[in-house]
């Protein structure tokens, strides 16, 4: 798809989960029947859905959220989060019978975390042809996740693919199964160490032999453009043949809650403006080393204007 770079910003499209964050700040996780005191406790907009269309709108694209809320507190706190970035959530049912979603996360001094999510509404979330189709018209790209039932992904995709609509895929929570046709409609898989694991077996931290490998492993199954994210080490990049590696930027992490979600918005946003995919890459690592940096999910999030400022650093002049 063309983009007109005389025209109106991109549209994005993120379908997925929108989830209230419950940050509990702890030394060290506890163990397997230890109790440990936290240090604080706090509550943020989140749900990998939600992060990633907060991430687009604030790269600079115009995004619509599809997804659901329950009919309580949280479902319009969520809400009003993401209409105060500007993001289109009138294809966000709320769903009378099911709470919003919530996500435990549990956040150690070394900014790690460990997260437990209670679907809620997004589990009940239900792709409706006639309704949510239109979500898509004039859309560059939609992003999708697998914390919504991985059925209605499918048809998501399915549609998107219909509507010339690129489809950019985060396999985040790897399922039980993934349908085989929803691989042969996706444009762009970005995963990170542990869902690559799942899904071929191969250790991609081990070395960057084993990183290529695991990607053409996935462009086997008609994937042309395959990111893999791998933390403090930076990210392989695969567009066809062509195949960088984008080393990150050493920064004292906070936390790195929604860092892969701020990295896949950045990415998919200056994809969106027309960037060289490498390019694109680039854009991603940076807006997530600014992520860590900062406690919190949709509260990290940077700006496109403080992404490319950070850019011009020498602490990425020099990688």
């Amino acid at each position: 798809m063309q983009v007109d770079m005389q025209s109106e910003p991109p549209i994005v499209v993120c379908l997925g989960s929108l989830n209230m964050d419950m940050c509990v700040d702890v030394s060290d996780a506890p163990v397997a029947g230890e109790t440990v005191m936290a240090h604080a406790l706090r509550y943020s907009p989140g749900g990998k859905g939600a992060n990633q269309a907060v991430a687009c709108a604030r790269q600079g694209a115009r995004v619509r959220m599809v997804g659901s809320v329950g009919a309580d507190a949280h479902g319009i706190a969520l809400l009003d989060s993401l209409q105060a970035d500007g993001i289109d959530t009138l294809a966000v049912e709320t769903n009378p019978h099911q709470p919003t979603g919530v996500a435990l996360v549990l956040v150690e001094a070394s900014g790690q975390n460990r997260i437990v999510v209670a679907g809620g509404a997004n589990q009940a979330f239900r792709w409706n042809a006639t309704g949510l189709a239109p979500v898509l018209r004039g859309a560059y790209a939609l992003v999708l996740q697998l914390e919504s039932p991985v059925q209605e992904v499918l048809k998501a995709a399915q549609w998107a693919r219909a509507s010339g609509c690129l489809v950019v895929l985060n396999p985040s929570p790897v399922p039980e199964a993934v349908p085989g046709a929803l691989w042969a409609l996706v444009d762009l898989l970005v995963l990170n160490e542990s869902e690559a694991l799942a899904l071929c077996g191969l250790d991609v931290g081990a070395s960057h032999d084993a990183a290529v490998q695991a990607i053409r492993h996935f462009q086997q199954w008609g994937i042309r453009r395959v990111v893999l994210t791998l933390g403090g080490a930076g990210a392989i990049a695969a567009d066809g043949d062509a195949v960088t590696y984008h080393p990150a930027a050493r920064v004292d992490v906070v936390d790195t809650t929604a860092a892969g979600d701020t990295f896949l918005g950045a990415l998919v946003a200056a994809w969106a403006r027309g960037l060289q995919f490498a390019d694109c890459v680039h854009q991603g690592m940076t807006a997530a080393s600014l992520c860590v940096q900062t406690a919190g999910a949709q509260t990290s999030i940077p700006s496109r204007t403080q992404t490319e400022v950070a850019l011009t650093a020498p602490h990425w002049q020099n990688l």
